[in-house]
């Protein structure tokens, strides 16, 4: 019986992660978990300049299972062999892995990412077709609407009233899409209001 993946985001903000290989698929991944905050290891025998600029340390070698002591989660971007290698290690310490590109070896997938207006999204093609995740990933950017950042304000401002006056979950929704259409009914009103008074 196939499963499904559970969709979660981390917290990797001051948690280790390892990148195993230093080629560019592993450089790829570097700035996504720093703008995370993690504490992010390299270790390959031949790394990018990429990855020699980046503020992470870096192991010159190939990768060994004692890498993995106090390891939060690793990417796996190095060959199938090796790959395979770090995703038996980790298994057997519990540590999650993303092996790029290599499904069979990977716990962990890391989709395609919007972010805007403090607001993330992420699709998953479950690892077997990352190209789709990225076309997705554009079509989802495309249809968001271009004031989300006011959106993800209005529902901030809310929820602590909500949560002050135990607001049910079932009649959150409701509520932030009027207060969503009031933003913009709010806006006609000053569009309106600008027109006649000047």
């Amino acid at each position: 019986m196939e499963t499904s993946l559970f969709p979660l985001f981390l917290k990797l903000h001051g948690r280790r992660v390892l990148v195993v290989g230093g080629g560019p698929v592993a450089a790829s991944k570097i700035d996504a978990l720093l703008a995370a905050g993690a504490d992010v290891t390299v270790v390959a025998p031949d790394m990018r300049p990429e990855i020699e600029r980046a503020s992470v340390t870096r192991w010159r070698r190939e990768f060994s299972p004692d890498d993995l002591a106090g390891i939060w989660l690793v990417v796996a971007a190095a060959t199938p062999p090796v790959n395979r290698e770090v995703a038996t290690a980790a298994d057997s310490r519990g540590v999650f892995v993303n092996a790029v590109d290599d499904p069979p070896n990977a716990s962990a997938y890391l989709g395609g990412v919007v972010r805007r207006g403090g607001v993330t999204l992420a699709i998953s093609t479950e690892g077997h077709a990352p190209a789709l995740a990225g076309l997705l990933r554009e079509a989802l950017d495309a249809v968001l609407p271009p004031d989300l950042d006011r959106w993800m304000a209005e529902a901030r401002a809310i929820r602590p009233r909500w949560l002050a006056r135990g607001v049910p979950m079932a009649e959150r929704r409701p509520q932030l899409l009027r207060a969503l259409n009031a933003l913009y009914t709010r806006r006609a009103w000053q569009s309106f209001a600008t027109e006649v008074w000047l």
